[in-house]
């Protein structure tokens, strides 16, 4: 990320005095100033109106769970490293409305509320900041879908950067490559030494900005000394961590007895992700009444370290304080690059001076790599083209058919407005106005009817169950991968599905039931707890007909009426010797009903890359903005549902994850 010290760059002086007019002039051209000012005993980033308010003379002293600002009667304007707050808070507020909905008579409309924000101007931005906002934009700006009200503030912000030249106790960026030089990214950057500023302009706004500054060209000895003084700042580092590998090191140590060890220590307070300026976990509510004829979603700043974070169907699928460490660690400097390309970290220190107990990302990442147990290849980033529309805002459709499954579960014809293209294996949020939205997988299509079969588990999905024929809801999508129908044409087919996991299962077994030249045998295995609770059992019956079809149900408890198998899928699966290496094999159902059913493909012989499973998480966004769905270097709502199983392997078989 650092950019090369190259000494033909040109270098700028500029006295106290022109850097007022810099903002002053920033001010004229529209721009609200944002800078570092001493508040509640420490720095904040606010809205300033000039070089008064910055905090001159002041000095920051921090240590593990230790921060304090004292005066140090130096003089300088930007003598201060991190504080709790980040640049992050202003483009990426801690709260906003997400999408906003009104009704009009019988019809809905869902829309996203326009940033009125003025531009900004963040004064003061260090390396391992800057480094920070690049890497939220390829979160939010460079993925597949763009987060719009990012996007919109990120494009308006005017950057002036502030070179470090007195690194901390807790600083590490040097390791990290995100100082103590600012690389890309600026419009402007400041070197604050020998009582003036040193200045290089870093874009067209920001040749503009500096055009009628006086400055004067600063001499071979002044930049001499501006880069010994960098020097001096990479080597002062107070902390270092070698980056190299340590993704595939972390996740070849998912069971270390050092995330036990931290455990103990840890308060899953969450303080941690919400210094840190690259986090961006999220949560989403609904708020206001329809009475007034408004309703409004907003998101707020969550924390992998809370329980709700990875609640899912009532549970909770990282319970205890270890998994919630381990999960914040290996995202942070082990799944981040393959998911956006970098590491989440910019080595700013902000997580171990914040921590209560001055737990030490540094210590632990280190502890791991020299006690490794072992080592796993980590999967490359990879692009995906830009999805046009915002993946955010629901479009209006109707409930044109409902048919009662099971007790607890339900089938809705669901009509779009417009064309709708989708995929077997892919899901939609389907969204209720003032109750909130959830994943449901497409379970079919009849006519322009989409279909999804829905299990009533909490507040959500209990008011689509309810719905009646007419009623209106929202839809978005479809997001992620689908089963992979055409790689597996011509080939043996074998389809183990348990309880709902049949819906996403439905619409590939159609495709093959509907097109026997291309599938010429397919076996489906299909488990449910009591005859009562299984899906489709019309449909079950018109596959079983079919010549290229074997179809065998079991139940988990048996009722009087019931003479078909009982017991569990793998019972089936192995009866008859019928697991072959050769075959494909496309699962979907509770996930320790999945890991039981791998084990014995594994012990059949079956290769990982012969297996397609598809998972599930509580997601909020479906594009891969929350957090929520991530399982190791995954986004479910992205990377999957569906996924090879040796692309996953890795992470699939420990718990937590």
């Amino acid at each position: 990320m650092t950019a090369p010290e190259s000494s033909a760059a040109p270098l700028y002086r500029l006295e106290e005095a022109g850097l007022a007019l810099l903002l002053e002039g920033l001010r004229r051209d529209g721009y609200r100033l944002v800078g570092p000012v001493v508040r509640d005993g420490a720095i904040r980033l606010q809205r300033i109106e000039g070089i008064s308010d910055l905090p001159r003379g002041f000095v920051d002293e921090q240590a593990p769970g230790t921060y304090r600002l004292r005066s140090s009667g130096n003089g300088r304007l930007f003598a201060c490293r991190p504080g709790p707050q980040s640049w992050k808070r202003h483009l990426f507020p801690p709260r906003e409305p997400v999408v906003q909905l009104k009704r009009h008579g019988d019809s809905l409309e869902w829309r996203r509320p326009v940033v009125e924000d003025p531009p900004m101007a963040f004064i003061g931005v260090l390396p391992c900041d800057l480094a920070a906002i690049r890497i939220q934009d390829r979160v939010w700006m460079e993925g597949p879908f763009q987060e719009t009200r990012y996007v919109a503030r990120r494009r308006n912000t005017f950057i002036v950067a502030v070179n470090c030249l007195e690194p901390g106790q807790l600083c590490f960026c040097a390791s990290m490559g995100t100082g103590p030089k600012a690389g890309q990214g600026f419009d402007v950057c400041l070197t604050e030494l020998d009582g003036a500023f040193f200045l290089e302009v870093g874009s067209e706004r920001g040749e503009a900005a500096v055009a009628s500054l006086p400055l004067r060209e600063a001499s071979e000895e002044e930049r001499r000394r501006l880069q010994e003084s960098l020097k001096q700042a990479r080597l002062r580092m107070g902390r270092t961590l070698e980056t190299r590998g340590l993704g595939g090191t972390l996740f070849g140590n998912i069971e270390h007895p050092r995330w036990e060890e931290v455990a103990k220590r840890c308060l899953t307070c969450g303080n941690c992700t919400h210094v840190c300026p690259t986090c961006f976990c999220l949560n989403v509510r609904e708020t206001g009444t329809l009475a007034d004829g408004r309703q409004d979603r907003e998101r707020f700043w969550d924390s992998c370290f809370s329980l709700d974070h990875s609640m899912i169907h009532g549970g909770y699928f990282r319970h205890t304080p270890k998994q919630r460490y381990r999960q914040w660690l290996t995202h942070k400097l082990g799944a981040w690059p393959s998911q956006f390309g970098t590491v989440g970290c910019t080595g700013c220190g902000r997580c171990i001076a914040w921590c209560p107990v001055g737990i030490d990302i540094t210590e632990e990442a280190t502890a791991i790599r020299k006690t490794s147990r072992g080592h796993v290849r980590m999967p490359q980033p990879r692009s995906a083209p830009v999805r046009a529309g915002d993946p955010l805002v629901p479009t209006p459709a109707q409930v044109k058919g409902v048919r009662q499954e099971t007790p607890d579960t339900t089938t809705l014809w669901v009509e779009p407005t417009g064309p709708f293209h989708w995929k077997p294996g892919q899901f939609n949020m389907l969204s209720i106005p003032g109750v909130g939205d959830v994943p449901i997988s497409i379970s079919g299509q009849e006519g322009s009817g989409i279909l999804h079969t829905i299990r009533a588990v909490g507040k959500v999905t209990r008011a689509l169950t309810s719905l009646q024929p007419g009623a209106l809801l929202g839809i978005r999508g479809p997001f992620g991968t689908s089963w992979p129908l055409r790689a597996v044409r011509g080939r043996i087919v074998t389809v183990v599905a348990g309880g709902i996991g049949l819906a996403p299962l439905r619409g590939a077994i159609r495709v093959m039931a509907a097109h026997p030249r291309h599938y010429p045998w397919v076996r489906l295995i299909y488990g449910a707890r009591t005859p009562a609770d299984l899906l489709y059992p019309e449909e079950l019956e018109l596959w079983r007909q079919l010549l290229h079809m074997e179809v065998e149900v079991t139940v988990d408890r048996a009722t009087p009426d019931w003479t078909g198998n009982v017991g569990v899928v793998t019972k089936l699966l192995r009866a008859g010797r019928k697991v072959r290496p050769d075959g494909v094999y496309l699962v979907c159902g509770p996930e320790i009903m999945m890991m039981v059913v791998l084990e014995e493909l594994r012990a059949a012989g079956v290769p990982e890359e012969h297996i397609y499973l598809s998972l599930e998480r509580n997601m909020k966004c479906g594009a891969g903005f929350c957090g929520r769905c991530q399982k190791g270097p995954f986004f479910l709502c992205k990377d999957g549902p569906v996924f090879r199983y040796d692309r996953i392997s890795f992470v699939f078989r420990h718990a937590g994850l």
